[in-house]
């Protein structure tokens, strides 16, 4: 799947199971680490381990896998890596620690229904 059209499809996925803050960046032209990252905030534990297996879920039945998953075992932070796809589902406590997003204020910016 192209990788513009699997952050999107990802994106729909985690908002069609109440993902909260939602949003994609295209780092293309900025890291050698992946075209897109999506982020999503889940509300609890249980929410974001249920967002991370309906990503893999779905994504699976639709012939995608992920070259790796971390953090899936109950903490505050999964990350999918889909290759030029790289997915972060984390709680609001760690996505406000870490703000990682910043580190990327120069990527092109999409919110969930713009990609």
């Amino acid at each position: 799947m192209e990788p513009k059209k699997l952050a999107g499809r990802a994106a729909k996925i985690l908002s069609d199971k109440k993902a909260a803050e939602l949003r994609v960046l295209e780092v293309t032209d900025l890291t050698t680490l992946g075209d897109y990252f999506v982020f999503a905030t889940g509300t609890s534990t249980t929410h974001l381990k249920t967002l991370a297996e309906e990503v893999e879920y779905v994504l699976k039945k639709e012939g995608v896998l992920p070259k790796r998953v971390e953090g899936k075992a109950g903490g505050s932070w999964t990350l999918m890596d889909y290759g030029a796809v790289v997915i972060h589902v984390m709680l609001r406590e760690a996505r406000e620690f870490y703000a990682i997003e910043r580190l990327w204020s120069d990527a092109k910016s999409y919110g969930e229904d713009e990609i």
